[in-house]
């Protein structure tokens, strides 16, 4: 018993603490998988760091804090530049000092946290160019160039042999409706580290030839997603934000969005889609034509129609007045007749009356006779000849 070393608890947690902070005295980088992420009050961030093996079991795991005054910092920077919240499931490489507490036991204190090794160095870099993209205000200015109503000469950039462009040239040419367009094809590499600059040169010889065209495409088809890195280039979507006319990307991925689909004026999927773009401009106008096309046949139809309303009323017009016309003249017709009827010596021979004639002439009194002429006497019923004997006058 007089033998025995005894020693406190606090002793013994003095002599861990000694040990472990003695083994690892400053700050070291450690790359770690983030489990529960708890936000204090206070402002203080505690963060369980977890280690797991292939199969997914958690193999190490310990607690750390971010103090208030440092989270400050981290924080704003590391959400600003990977685009996601500190949150559970994070693959994160933190700065930290070990720390071991009587009270609390074994701890990390993180005073940083590197944002290039959550999200790769090559998605950070990407992340810089689209800052940088955007500082210089590139973002928009190519979607500010209008469209052509009817963009009928294309110029092609992708590579002669892809699949992608032959889809898009069978879809755009040999389409649904007769549309006839015209491409011309500049060809450049499009993967690899030569495929911006191809891309760019490309690009120069189509604005040497900018009066011939109404718009630019370019099209790639699908492909691994490294394949595809070239389209993140500073360069290249330089060049395409400033180009001269809109220029619309076809480029194969399904679900990441490339700066140069973010400069360009439209962007869609894959090289067919691209066809199908454009193929809906013409559509669409196609529609407008008809649509006003109806709307004049439809107002020339009610312009007609109003016309032969008005005529219909002008000829009833007409008629009506014709017709008012003609029973007035029937009317004045008849009336002379009745006058003429009145007036005919036939209505005296009628009554009994008869009427002398001479040598073919009406005779109207005795003064024209004399005794021993020849006289005709005209009845209602004949004629008859007569020898004047006598004549006595009043």
């Amino acid at each position: 018993m007089a033998n025995r070393e005894i020693i406190s608890l606090r002793e013994l947690q003095d002599k861990i603490k000694s040990s472990v902070e003695g083994a690892l005295p400053g700050k070291i980088w450690i790359r770690a998988e983030t489990g529960e992420v708890n936000f204090h009050s206070t402002g203080h961030c505690y963060i369980d760091l977890i280690d797991k093996e292939e199969g997914g079991a958690v193999r190490a795991k310990i607690r750390a804090v971010i103090w208030a005054s440092s989270f400050r910092i981290i924080r704003p920077y590391f959400e600003t530049t990977t685009g996601r919240s500190l949150e559970r499931g994070l693959s994160i490489l933190v700065n930290a000092m070990v720390q071991y507490s009587a009270l609390y036991g074994l701890s990390l204190v993180i005073y940083d946290i590197d944002p290039s090794y959550t999200i790769g160095e090559q998605e950070l870099k990407r992340q810089q160019t689209i800052a940088k993209l955007k500082e210089e205000g590139m973002f928009g200015v190519n979607l500010s160039i209008p469209i052509e109503p009817l963009p009928r000469n294309i110029a092609v950039i992708s590579s002669e042999t892809a699949a992608g462009y032959r889809d898009f040239m069978k879809h755009l040419h040999e389409n649904d409706y007769g549309f006839v367009l015209n491409t011309t094809l500049f060809t450049s590499p499009m993967q690899g580290e030569g495929a911006p600059a191809g891309i760019i040169a490309a690009m120069e010889l189509v604005a040497k030839e900018l009066e011939r065209f109404d718009l630019l495409i370019i099209i790639r088809g699908g492909g691994a997603a490294q394949d595809l890195i070239c389209f993140d280039n500073y360069e290249l979507a330089l060049n395409i934000a400033q180009f001269p006319l809109p220029v619309i990307t076809g480029i194969g991925h399904d679900h990441d969005i490339h700066i140069a689909d973010m400069v360009a004026h439209t962007s869609v999927k894959t090289p067919t889609a691209a066809a199908v773009f454009v193929l809906d401009l013409f559509i669409a106008q196609d529609q407008q034509l008809i649509s006003i096309t109806r709307r004049v046949f439809l107002s020339l139809q009610g312009r007609i129609d109003k016309e032969l309303s008005k005529t219909e009323r002008i000829k009833d017009k007409i008629v009506s007045v014709i017709a008012a016309r003609f029973r007035e003249e029937e009317y004045r017709a008849n009336l002379n007749e009745k006058r003429v009827l009145a007036a005919s010596p036939l209505l005296i021979l009628e009554r009994g009356f008869s009427i002398i004639f001479r040598e073919g002439k009406r005779v109207s009194t005795v003064l024209e006779l004399k005794k021993g002429q020849e006289i005709s006497l005209l009845m209602k019923d004949g004629k008859v000849n007569c020898n004047i004997k006598s004549i006595q006058n009043e």
